[in-house]
């Protein structure tokens, strides 16, 4: 019982500013922080505004985008650290977790200095490539672990009847991996969405996301359309981490 009410209390403590900002997303006052009754006004507000729709789009579009090459490569980066032995392999396995690791700030510098050195326009391509770099670790956990339980019996009957690699890796791999696919492109999804730092540093004037519009527009006040929209954001936000821990969730071979 002791822990139950320990565990309850974390929670209590974790979610109730979230709650409290969703409640006064439907706060009928503008200006005070006193219940003035129950409106849907600023999420009507919401809708029309234009730019603030623009950035949604944008983020979006980044996120599906650098939510799907991620999954890719973080496939295959799994699948090469799972089943293959060569030289530094260690080493890599461990860069993956030092990424994860990393702080934001760092990563977000090291990538606008990349793009600098590179003298690439901050824009889309600059946010794909850097919502990429930091999502790949991610999947490429998420691949791992699935195929940690994988019975390594099925590839080995599967070469003693003269299956190639790739039929090997259509055949049964990749059916048994999907879950851990699906899962890995959700939370890439989620993580993008969501990313402000290191959007910071490498997005340009002309293409701006979701993150960092309501960041400038917090910097002027906190008005009700922002709750509204962050309520909308953690909204979405839950639904596709619980999607991702359901996809997480091992299946009876």
């Amino acid at each position: 019982m002791t822990k139950k009410l320990y565990a309850s209390f974390i929670y209590f403590l974790l979610y109730i500013p979230i709650v409290i900002l969703i409640i006064y997303s439907f706060n009928a006052s503008k200006y005070s922080v006193q219940w003035k009754g129950f409106t849907l006004e600023w999420y009507e507000k919401l809708l029309q505004n234009d730019s603030l729709i623009e950035a949604a789009l944008n983020t979006l579009q980044v996120a599906f985008t650098s939510a799907f090459a991620a999954t890719i490569l973080g496939a295959l980066g799994a699948i090469a650290l799972y089943r293959y032995d060569f030289f530094g392999k260690k080493f890599l396995n461990s860069l993956v977790y030092i990424l994860i690791m990393s702080p934001e700030i760092v990563m977000g510098i090291s990538l606008l200095m990349l793009f600098i050195f590179l003298t690439m326009p901050l824009g889309f391509w600059t946010l794909f490539i850097a919502h990429v770099t930091f999502c790949v670790p991610f999947v490429i956990v998420t691949v791992l672990a699935r195929m940690n339980g994988f019975d390594l019996s099925i590839i080995e009957a599967a070469k003693d009847l003269g299956a190639s690699e790739w039929i090997t890796f259509k055949a049964i791999l990749l059916p048994n991996i999907i879950p851990a696919l699906l899962a890995g492109f959700l939370l890439s999804f989620t993580l993008s969405l969501d990313d402000v730092i290191i959007s910071f540093f490498v997005t340009g004037p002309d293409y701006e996301i979701l993150p960092l519009k309501i960041y400038s527009m917090v910097k002027l006040g906190v008005k009700p359309e922002i709750n509204a929209l962050s309520a909308v954001m953690f909204i979405f936000t839950l639904v596709m981490v619980v999607l991702s821990q359901i996809f997480m969730k091992k299946k009876t071979l």
